[in-house]
């Protein structure tokens, strides 16, 4: 093969790394198949026997594209960009970059068969730039000793006339700081928050699940098995509202990220008097199927709606490049730990029911200030927060460098940079 930046050489480098790769045969085990490789100057095509590498041939794969033989096709410069040592947002991995144009042909791919595409991905940019393949962890230790500053309860909250056993832990004392996580994920992307003195020193920060997420389990009182989890927006609101008025909390501040972005826009329209302010990460004020464009391609025919693994692994590629291993995984944990049915319903709020374009003027931001944050690698996400930035005055907004769609969980060092400075003005705020 003649492509500029993919080579056979590049690929055995690759391929000798997969064979004392952890990541990579975990995920792989039992693969008996091919990658094929493609760029515009021909292919090199990887053999697979029982989850090891048993090959690297210059030329097509002789198999059709299926869920043992993937096929991955992209220009020179496409390939350049999967492969430099910090890739650009949407280059994260092959399957992100399906969003530019890159084609991954293949059958409906499993959580670990996508996992281990997605890790040879990563093993072909280490071997082109001659960096070290080994997994980056992180060597943490509680800051507050053996036990951690956070402290668990339940409260039971009446939503919409039926009583939920709400989970939520807290940290801090001051300005109350409520929490939100993501679709389908749970308050654990919210730990390093609660542990984190340069807030908790001025906010009593509360991380809560939201009811059918983490432990905060269905309600008893309803056959709630009968009928598919719905997440709407007057229920997503009465969350925190209900929790608010549980532990009299006098204007809270409210962040959310995603799910938890879009519901921050719609507190401060419908509720801007309980808040004290509102940081919205990547939100937008529409993001569903009529505003962005999916790619074509298998290897984004996952069954989220019954395989929470499935859908975890896929969330790798709204992560940013250049943040820790242990943090991208750790975050992918929680997704893939998710009840199955609760992501598709989550997506329900904000694809379909959340829709403030009509009413981003009637956000008050002098009686409840909006900011805005969202990941430079959170790819399509971004146009829509530019859009609501715009069209809601008084807003502030900020690109984070750096971070993806999950910024608390993903890499919360980084994302502290752009957060503090926010709750820095707040808590200077009467």
């Amino acid at each position: 093969m003649t492509d500029e930046a993919l080579d056979v050489e590049l690929v055995q480098r690759a391929a000798a790394f997969a064979a004392d790769d952890g990541e990579f045969r975990m995920n792989a085990g039992g693969w008996t198949g091919s990658v094929e490789l493609v760029g515009d100057g021909g292919s090199v095509t990887i053999e697979l026997a029982g989850g090891a590498v048993s090959g690297v041939q210059p030329g097509p794969s002789a198999a059709e594209p299926d869920v043992d033989h993937v096929r991955i096709t992209g220009t020179t410069e496409q390939w350049k960009h999967l492969l430099s040592a910090v890739p650009p947002p949407p280059f994260t991995d092959v399957f992100g970059a399906q969003f530019v144009g890159v084609r991954v042909e293949a059958g409906p791919l499993s959580a670990t068969r996508h996992l281990a595409v997605r890790r040879l991905n990563e093993l072909l940019r280490h071997a082109a730039n001659g960096t070290d393949p080994a997994p980056a962890v992180v060597a943490t230790t509680s800051r507050h000793g053996q036990l951690d500053a956070a402290v668990g309860r339940y409260a039971h909250l009446d939503l919409e006339g039926v009583v939920h056993r709400v989970y939520f832990e807290e940290a801090g004392a001051g300005i109350p700081l409520l929490c939100q996580h993501t679709a389908g994920a749970d308050s654990r992307q919210w730990r390093h928050f609660l542990e984190d003195e340069r807030v908790t020193n001025r906010f009593r920060v509360i991380a809560y699940d939201l009811p059918y997420h983490g432990r905060s389990l269905p309600p008893e009182s309803r056959a709630w098995w009968t009928d598919p989890y719905v997440l709407t927006t007057a229920f997503a609101m009465s969350v925190p509202l209900a929790l608010a008025d549980a532990l009299s909390l006098d204007r809270p501040v409210f962040i959310g990220a995603s799910v938890g972005g879009m519901l921050a826009l719609d507190l401060a329209r419908y509720h801007p008097n309980r808040f004290r302010a509102v940081i919205a990460c990547e939100a937008a004020l529409k993001l569903g199927p009529d505003e962005q464009q999916v790619p074509d391609g298998a290897g984004l025919e996952m069954d989220i709606e019954t395989d929470p693994a499935s859908h975890a692994a896929s969330m790798m590629s709204w992560m940013a490049a250049t943040a820790p291993d242990a943090r991208k995984h750790e975050t992918r944990l929680h997704y893939a730990q998710g009840a199955p049915g609760v992501f598709p319903g989550d997506i329900h709020y904000f694809a379909m029911d959340h829709d403030l374009r009509g009413e981003a003027d009637l956000i008050d931001t002098a009686t409840c200030p909006v900011h805005l944050l969202t990941g430079e690698y959170d790819f399509v996400t971004l146009p829509a927060s530019h859009e609501a930035a715009e069209r809601i005055a008084g807003a502030t907004f900020a690109v984070m460098p750096g971070l993806g769609h999950f910024p608390m969980s993903e890499d919360p060092e980084r994302f502290a940079e752009y957060v503090l400075p926010i709750l820095d003005g707040i808590a200077g705020t009467p």
